[in-house]
């Protein structure tokens, strides 16, 4: 025996009866203790009765629990028998020692794939095969090869968590950012942080094998506790307390066995792109221990490892098929948990904390999701520790602890079994069927709980609670047990030695042994890498795309460049090809930060999992990237470079794709290491842009390094593209020696005179000489040299490696994204005592409590005055007297049945219950009904009081959906007040309208939250605004609501329910679909319509006292009996089949419909409408289809949206830093530029930079444009609540002052620094600072208007706009256009540069500096003005030394009007004409963005749209026949969603 496996033993055998902890021994360890696996793969056998070496301890039971176990086989019966019938074939051989417990699994099945086909003819139920006895050999072999067994419990005593922050602020604005005093105060909050205490006094301990439910409500402290149990500690401000895993302390454990102990978050974090099995295999790749059986790879264990987890947790059937997630189709939501819990497994985590990971999951998969938790707890004998919100019965029957928490501190911790005794003897009671998770969190709540009859004095704060607790004999069992475990297992140096050993036998041979991590650095890279390569390989579109960007950028580029000449006219256009052909790659490099940031929460986690350095992705990335640049950039080389016709020798070429490709992959590794560098997005986006602006200007081209101001020069020599730059451009330019484009003196008259009196204009041009050598003129125009070209390629390579070594170190340890934070924010100046309370400095307020704890607090005087003043607002409410039928509704979409048949009626007074499992159709059936179903084909009647429905149906019914959607800046107040104004006609007086909010504000409970900002609330006060905003609508018909507590915990869920309920008493007509609740909240409800997969009625009725009415039905018609305890909700969803596990022997639907109930149900629907066809039908209560006049829609969208950008104070400081930060970098980069000729092309590109700035400003407005569209088509457009026209205006014109005030700031601060000309400002005011903006603003939206999304809208607005800035005639003038001139024509920004240039440049004298003088020696007799005189007034110019008689001096150009004119059409008379032309383009743009949003948002194309989803769907099929899986769950009818369709 090892010396670890005999401590434990001699520990275990002097303990005091406590819970039964088998030994980790070989696959015993593994697979549970032996009874339990004896009972699951054979049932008939008794318990084993072997020796004490295979049944140590087997007197002792576990006493302090009494949880449900899981059989192996649940998920996947014929997997688990399968498996059960090749492990049966193992024969297990020596092993060596020092071997790792937890690999059992992987070795067991990797022995087993090797010996799969020697007796396949073995059945796996035969009589003779004993799993025992199998066992057994298997345990007596390990035994003997004195194998290291390895578990972790984790105790915890006296811990106390502090954190930072106020729980409650003011909304931030742009007044407050600017204020001084916010700013000082700010300063203060930063030096000395507001502390509050988190949680405190908390003691217990999770032993291997059990289970850990933790209860709370929101706020009270169940996150906090589960991270510190797992060790994530970083975003406290202290810990206290003890926390022991056995003997290893939390240092030691966060240093060396991180693995080992692991926090999964709510939300399933997955790669969308690769597979289930890629998933888990990966996680099982970087953890393979170095011991491993006799003969098993590394491969083999990994393999096995995955093939065991996903037959378990029964993934089989999905193992190739995607993950996915919001935007990728791929796994249902129950799916996406067990591949969590399998990820969790292949690490072999020993303690694992799970927060509130049932979150959106119906009741059956929550379940399913917990059986698999407990099937890992007992086969690897994890210490799990959950926490769960509206836990039912049979899911909390399945945990052997629970500690309930009450505002941060512990109230109880003991064993589940024993829990609601506790509390009942306590004092309190339970409701009827209410499930022992709901009391437990309802003794939390002083208005939740009910105190039983006959007792008087009950603890009912938290501190009376926890000292209640503490003086229990439930404390004393807690201190007794946690006293044994310190006793045996904590501080016991003999076990951290043990340990340690056991976890040094698993490192490979080259890893660290001080590392947390199990394989070696190169092991880690290879597999990251295989990865990355499986991500490309599942998004192969994006690759593809971004191939066709580049190939098509080439081709454009090139035939606008085509075949230039060796003629030195086209010096200059060669240069700008060059420029273009080495900052596009820079620039699409910008595309990596957005999937840098998505990814980076994965690693995070993968490293806090001890899977791999997070380094070793930055590693990944830019090797994997090599070879997928490496082709890009030779289809973008061989395209651009040979349409262009540079040099076509061999050694240019491939030194041009050299630099091409190395800086590729530069450019890449900065921009990655820019996202490494920041914890969110926006700032490194904004970074991002202002380094594409300083590349682009400081590369070289288009301002000179010699020409650049001595402050600012350094910028070109950290710039790695300038490098790049001037090895292109000496590499062309070395070997061209071209003909002179313009000889001076030259044209009639000239042509006897020889050659020596003659030169040429091009810089870098000698006396005589026809030809320009093309090094003069790189050395001279830019200061290059020839010589510094493999100087240059060794400085890139070393940028390269050092933006890499920048990425890789940011990688490792900046892991985390700013997240946010639970505050409640509220309008400032509010005077609500909730915030003010929170922002004391007294205040120790939770750090996850919100407000609503503060005000659930208050004294129960004033919340009787204010439930008085609930019941006497809805006293008032207008009742309703009409009701909603509908019969024999069906709905088809792409040939598939989604309602069938279902028929039923909504009464006013009445809460009717719409229910089903995942797929039933509950959603799509509220949606046919609400009239939101835009697709398919609907059939069926509907009327209102028998009557066809009114025309303003959906105006006069209030419809809350599942996703509480409004604007997140909003008061709750304003929220409300909104809606009353837009959906309550224009005749009602404004002050009535403000007076029935107030009213509704009261109804739903919100008079403390009036003024809290929309966006901070919690998800209980979410729904209740989300109701409120529908009630202050006034619905005269009908209420639904779809899922209304989703996402809630038990006591936020009943109290939402109740609301319902007193609002259904006050006479509103409900219709509410609801997932599985508590037997509590089933029964508010009156009736009930039940559904099934297919949309099939199972039943209609009433629910009757108890659920009585509904119970006898089914039992009536053949089910099983419910049980006195069990939840009715749960008994007949059980009954019916529903979940992906279940089945009935029944159809359900048949026996509805052939029942008498189904007969009444038709007999009352026509009663009803024929009582109702004798009263007048009910009448459109608005004329036209709103409620009130486009104009008030526009001006109240407006004055919302103002509101909006006031409070978004990151975004419009963003827009004016851009503008701010983006002027004096052009202006300074240009400063006080001379009137040179290279001077006053540098004001011609400062002008030409300027424009640039479009585009980052432009993506920044798509992005609110979009949330505002979103918000509209989810919510506003359905409810009809104003028009569409009036949304787009008031976006239009909401963008106009700040993009306005943006461009007068960047007009200050980049006019007068250039060194223009004051008097010319106010033209060039009017064009930069007002239509400028007018017009990127209207160009930005109208792309928009036909993009789905922000990332779309960003590529195809920088697509257009690099036809923009190509075809504008800077970069390339206008006569060498060729082809594209036409482009040319229709330019916006044509006719905007022509306008500024002309305005700025007109008039001007140019004066050549020396380098700029063409120098002529005039024959003999001649002076320079009588030689030249001739040719200056045909071809312009001047001579600098008119009189002299030789070395004359010519400049070619002598006033800027010349210049413009000849070299990019640019003419100062057509300033008037281009302000005319760029007023058109506005016209034109705001004229696109309306008719965009009405081509792509508004119109609607049902009769094109099917034809068009099924083509879609057939090739879709075509390119993903390889995951067949999933496309077979779909045509079976299986939901890949747990949604309803």
């Amino acid at each position: 025996m090892s010396a670890l496996h005999s401590q434990f033993e001699g520990a275990r055998e002097n303990e005091p009866a406590l819970p039964d902890i088998v030994p980790a021994t070989g696959l015993l360890a593994e697979l549970g203790n032996t009874a339990f696996l004896n009972a699951i793969y054979t049932p008939s056998l008794p318990p084993a009765t072997g020796s004490r070496e295979l049944r140590p301890n087997q007197h002792r039971q576990r006493a302090s629990s009494s949880a449900s176990h899981v059989d192996l086989d649940y998920f996947d019966p014929q997997g688990v028998g399968a498996l059960r019938q090749t492990l049966s074939r193992v024969s297990v051989g020596p092993s060596e020692h020092g071997r790792n417990e937890p690999s059992r699994i992987g070795e067991v099945s990797a022995q087993a794939s090797t010996q799969q086909s020697a007796s396949s003819d073995t059945a796996v139920g035969d009589d003779s095969f004993d799993f025992e006895r199998i066992l057994r050999d298997v345990l007596k072999k390990r035994s003997e090869a004195d194998i290291k067994s390895r578990e972790l419990g984790v105790l915890f005593d006296q811990l106390r968590v502090v954190g930072k922050g106020a729980s409650a602020s003011f909304q931030p604005t742009l007044g407050s950012l600017l204020n001084p005093i916010e700013i000082a105060k700010s300063v203060q909050a930063l030096r000395h942080p507001h502390l509050r205490s988190i949680i405190e006094g908390f003691q217990g301990v999770v032993r291997p094998g059990e289970m850990l439910l933790v209860l709370g409500r929101p706020g009270s402290g169940c996150s906090t506790l589960l991270k510190v149990l797992a060790n994530q500690r970083d975003e406290f401000h202290t810990v206290n307390g003890q926390v022991h895993y056995n003997s290893l302390s939390f240092d030691d454990v966060r240093l060396f066995h991180r693995g080992d102990v692991q926090y999964c978050p709510e939300d399933d974090v997955h790669f969308p792109t690769l597979t289930v099995e890629q998933t888990i295999s990966f996680a099982a790749k970087t953890r393979v221990p170095q011991a491993r059986a006799a003969g098993v790879t590394r491969t083999g264990y990994w393999s096995g490892i995955t093939d065991t987890l996903t037959t378990v947790f029964g993934l089989r059937h999905v193992r190739k098929s995607p993950v996915g997630d919001a935007a990728i189709r791929g796994i249902s939501g129950g799916e996406k948990k067990r591949v969590s819990i399998s990820e969790a497994l292949a690490t072999r985590s020993l303690v694992t904390s799970w927060d509130n990971s049932t979150r959106g999951l119906d009741a059956s998969t929550a379940v399913e999701y917990v059986r698999a938790l407990r099937i890992a707890t007992d086969i690897v004998r994890l210490s799990t520790i959950v926490s769960i919100y509206q836990a039912g019965e049979s899911l909390y029957q399945m945990f052997d602890k629970v500690c309930v928490i009450y505002e941060g501190r512990m109230v109880y911790f003991g064993p589940a079994n024993q829990a609601r005794q506790y509390f009942i003897d306590m004092g309190y009671e339970p409701a009827n069927r209410q499930t022992t998770a709901d009391f437990l969190v309802a003794v939390t709540d002083p208005y939740g709980r009910n105190i039983r009859d006959g007792v008087n004095a009950v603890p009912s704060t938290a501190a009376e609670f926890e000292q209640y607790y503490r003086s229990s004999s439930a404390m004393r069992a807690n201190r007794e047990d946690m006293d044994s475990f310190r006793e045996h297992y904590v501080g016991k140096g003999d076990l951290i030695s043990a340990f340690q050993a056991s976890t040094k036998a698993e490192r490979a041979k080259h890893a660290n042994e001080k590392s947390p991590y199990t394989i070696s650095i190169p092991m880690q890279i290879r597999a990251v890498m295989v990865r990355r390569v499986q991500i490309m390989t599942g998004s192969i579109a994006a690759q593809v795309i971004n191939t066709i960007a580049f190939v098509l950028q080439a081709i454009i580029l090139g035939t606008t460049f085509l075949e230039l000449s060796t003629n030195s006219s086209d010096f200059y256009s060669r240069g700008g090809i060059l420029f273009f052909a080495v900052f596009l790659p820079a620039l699409f490099a910008m595309s990596e930060i957005p999937s840098l940031f998505a990814q980076r929460p994965i690693v995070h986690r993968h490293q806090s999992a001890a899977m791999y350095h997070p380094f070793i992705e930055g590693i990944a990335l830019t090797l994997v990237d090599v070879p997928v640049t490496f082709v890009i950039i030779v289809l973008y080389s061989i395209v651009l470079y040979f349409l262009v016709g540079l040099q076509r020798s061999a050694g240019q070429f491939f030194i041009f794709f050299l630099f091409e490709f190395v800086t590729a992959l530069l450019s890449k590794a900065l921009f990655r290491s820019l996202a490494a560098a920041f914890k969110a997005e926006a700032p490194a986006q904004s970074v991002a842009g202002i380094t594409v602006l300083v590349v682009s200007l400081y590369t070289g081209y288009l301002i000179p390094q010699p020409s650049m101001i001595g402050a600012l020069r350094w910028i070109s020599y950290i710039n790695p593209v300038r490098y790049s730059f001037e090895a292109l451009l000496v590499n062309e330019f070395h070997t061209i020696n071209g003909p002179c484009g313009m000889l001076v003196p030259s044209g009639p008259g000239y042509d006897d005179f020889p050659q020596n009196n003659k030169a040429c204009t091009t810089v870098g041009s000698q006396p005589g000489d026809i030809n320009v050598n093309g090094n003069l003129f790189v050395g001279l125009s830019f200061g290059y040299s020839y010589n510094h070209l493999w100087r240059n390629f060794g400085i890139v390579i070393a940028f390269g490696v050092f933006f890499v070594s920048v990425l890789l170190i940011f990688t490792e340890f900046n892991t985390t994204i700013a997240g946010q934070t639970a505050i409640t924010l509220f309008k400032r100046g509010s005077k609500t005592s909730a915030v003010q309370g929170a922002i004391s400095p007294t205040s120790t307020a939770d750090e996850e409590k919100t407000v609503a704890q503060s005000s659930a607090n208050s004294d129960s005087d004033s919340r009787r005055e204010s439930e008085r003043d609930i019941q006497k607002a809805l006293a008032e409410q207008p009742k309703m007297t009409e009701v909603f039928t509908w019969q024999h509704m069906n709905y088809k979409v792409a040939g598939r049945q989604l309602l069938n048949d279902v028929s039923g009626f909504v009464a006013p007074g009445k809460l009717t219950a719409l229910m089903g499992e995942s797929g039933a159709g509950k959603t799509t059936l509220l949606n046919v009904l609400a009239e939101r179903a835009d697709t398919g084909v609907i059939s069926g009647t509907r009327f209102v009081n028998g009557h066809p429905l009114p025309p303003d149906f959906q105006a006069q019914t209030g419809y809350c959906q599942q996703t509480d959607t409004h604007l997140p800046t909003m008061t709750v107040r304003e929220a409300l007040l909104f809606s009353a104004k837009l959906r309550q006609p224009l005749s009602v007086p404004l002050a009535e309208k403000q007076a029935y909010v107030d009213k509704c504000l009261t109804m739903c409970g919100l008079d403390a939250y009036k003024d809290a900002i929309v966006g901070s609330l919690g998800v209980e006060y979410r729904k209740r605004t989300t109701i409120g905003v529908e009630l202050a609508a006034k619905p005269k018909l009908l209420l639904f609501l779809d899922e209304p507590t989703s996402g809630l915990d038990s006591q936020s869920a009943w109290a939402i329910v109740s609301f319902l309920r007193d609002l259904a008493n006050s006479g509103q007509a409900i219709l509410c679909t609801i997932h599985q609740p508590s037997a509590e909240l089933f029964q508010v409800f009156d009736r009930l319509l039940l559904l099934r997969k297919g949309g099939e009625t199972v039943y209609f009725g009433d629910v009757g006292p108890n659920a009585t009415t509904l119970i006898r039905y089914f039992e009536r018609n053949g089910s099983r009996p419910c049980e006195p305890y069990e939840n009715p909700a749960e008994f007949m969803l059980d009954v019916i089949g529903a979940g992906a596990t279940a089945s009935s022997a029944s159809d359900w639907h048949h026996i509805w419909t052939s029942s008498t109930e189904a007969s009444c149900v038709q007999d009352e629907i026509d009663a009803i409408l024929a009582k109702g066809r004798s009263t007048p039908p009910v009448s459109a209560s608005i004329g036209s289809g709103f409620a009130t006049p486009w104009g008030y829609q526009a001006w109240t969208l407006l004055m919302r949206n103002f509101a909006d950008h006031w409070r978004d104070p990151t975004y419009v400081m963003a827009k004016l830093m851009l503008n701010i930060v983006g002027g004096l970098l052009i202006g300074f980069t240009f400063f006080k530029r001379n009137d040179t000729l290279q001077g006053t092309q540098d004001k011609l590109f400062a002008v030409y930079m300027a424009t640039i700035l479009s585009v980052p400003l432009a993506n920044q407005l798509q992005v609110v444009f979009l949330r505002l569209r979103d918000i509209y088509e989810i919510r506003e457009r359905p409810s009809r609540i104003y028009s569409w026209s009036a949304l787009v205006t008031s976006q239009i014109l909401v963008e106009l002052p700040w993009n306005i005030l943006g461009s007068t700031l960047f007009f200050f601060c980049w006019y007068w620094t250039v060194g223009f000309p004051s008097d010319r400002g106010g033209y060039t005011y009017l064009l930069l600072g007002v239509l400028f903006p007018v017009y990127y603003t209207t160009v930005g939206q109208a792309v928009a208007a036909f993009s789905p999304t922000a990332e779309i809208a960003g590529i195809m607005f920088s697509f257009l706009f690099s036809f923009v800035l190509t075809f504008n005639g800077v970069l390339q003038p206008f006569s060498k256009l060729g082809w594209w001139q036409w482009t040319y024509r229709i330019s916006p920004y044509t006719y905007l540069i022509e306008g500024l240039v002309g305005q700025v440049l007109s008039g001007e004298q140019i004066h050549c500096s020396s380098k700029e003088l063409a120098v002529v020696e005039p024959p003999s007799g001649y002076s320079c003005a009588s030689y030249l005189e001739p040719f200056v007034t045909s071809f312009g110019g001047y001579l600098a030394n008119p009189n002299d008689g030789s070395n004359c001096q010519y400049c070619s150009e002598s006033t800027a009007d010349e210049w413009l004119a000849r070299m990019f059409n640019i003419h100062y008379s057509h300033r008037w004409r281009d302000v005319g032309l760029f007023c058109a383009f506005i016209v034109f743009n705001i004229f696109a963005v309306y008719m965009f949003t009405y081509l792509f948002r508004i119109r609607s194309y049902a009769n094109v749209k099917p034809y068009f989803e099924r083509a879609v769907f057939r090739v879709r099929g075509f390119f993903t026949k390889k995951q067949k899986p999933a496309v077979e769950r779909e045509e079976k009818g299986i939901s890949t969603e747990d949604t309803d369709t």
